[in-house]
């Protein structure tokens, strides 16, 4: 169904207006995000985090909180951004990331990335090599636990928040990414999220994944293998432990997709994945004689091109 787009808004609400139920639009998730504003076109609301263009201010961009957030809105609706005037919102640009599962609400919108899913709807698929280390793992007297947040207990907190950070030091990862302990609080206050750990035989967590259920799926949002463990692989342990958990709730779980298409944690995710889908986000350009005026000759392929690292 389409629907007439009119005039944009932008409240100050913190994403509010956005909230729900859902894991990804939910007040736990936006107040870890740190939200500040409400995107809404006609009927559909989208949670924002706006901030100050460098070297431009007072001027203003936006951009979705991480993961899968997109819109809060009625089913099969469909609003062309064209037709929406965002003058009102005094943005100069907005970049939105949609939820997994349907059409977005907004028309034209990119395909940005393929995730990996283990569907209950089709058949299992392993590696063999993956089968035997998780057995291997198992046959030492390894364990999985999955806890949910709410019930997390400090020390299992802690554990998984050093394995993740160790992970991320690894990966060199930006610092946009080391979240932070009360970012990982909030997250676990909400009752659709779950620690997911593999406990080494000596009780010692060595790996772990925050897992969290939105829009009729469960996503393995964040993970992370400690230092010490890394030969064992014990994050295999911990994947097909979350598609047991996933497929006895009768529900798919996104494992999510590689930093590059193709790379090794893709690779990884294959493995246990028996389809893909298309994440797709919205790129708009609020304010046109703005957005060029920053962004002058770059071709860079990043939105918006003035941020282009």
């Amino acid at each position: 169904m389409s629907a007439a787009g009119g005039a944009a808004e932008l409240l100050r609400d913190g994403g509010a207006a956005a909230a729900g139920e859902e894991f990804f639009r939910s007040r736990p998730f936006l107040e870890a995000e740190a939200a500040t504003h409400t995107l809404r076109i006609g009927p559909i609301a989208a949670p924002l985090l706006v901030r100050e263009i460098p070297g431009a201010a007072p001027l203003l961009d936006a951009v979705s909180p991480y993961g899968y957030p997109g819109f809060e809105a009625p089913e099969e609706v469909e609003i062309d951004p064209d037709e929406v005037d965002f003058a009102p919102t005094g943005l100069v640009s907005a970049f939105i990331r949609h939820r997994l599962g349907g059409d977005p609400p907004l028309a034209r919108a990119a395909k940005r990335n393929l995730v990996q899913i283990a569907d209950p709807e089709l058949e299992r698929k392993s590696r063999a090599s993956d089968r035997q280390q998780i057995r291997r793992n198992l046959r030492r007297g390894w364990a999985v636990e999955v806890v949910s947040g709410p019930e997390a207990g400090a020390a299992q907190r802690s554990a998984f928040l050093d394995a993740y950070e160790q992970t991320m030091r690894r990966a060199e990862a930006a610092e946009r990414y080391f979240f932070g302990r009360e970012y990982f609080e909030r997250i676990l206050s909400s009752p659709r999220a779950w620690l997911c750990l593999a406990v080494e035989p000596g009780g010692e967590v060595a790996a772990g994944s925050l897992t969290v259920l939105s829009d009729g799926m469960f996503h393995y949002y964040l993970s992370g293998t400690a230092d010490a463990h890394l030969s064992d692989s014990p994050m295999k342990n911990v994947v097909s432990a979350l598609v047991d958990f996933a497929w006895e709730r009768d529900l798919p779980l996104n494992l999510g997709g590689g930093i590059e298409p193709g790379d090794a944690l893709e690779e990884f995710k294959r493995g246990f994945a028996n389809r893909t889908e298309t994440w797709r986000t919205s790129e708009i350009v609020c304010d046109r004689e703005a957005y060029d005026r920053l962004a002058g000759d770059r071709e860079t392929g990043f939105f918006p091109a003035y941020r282009s690292p």
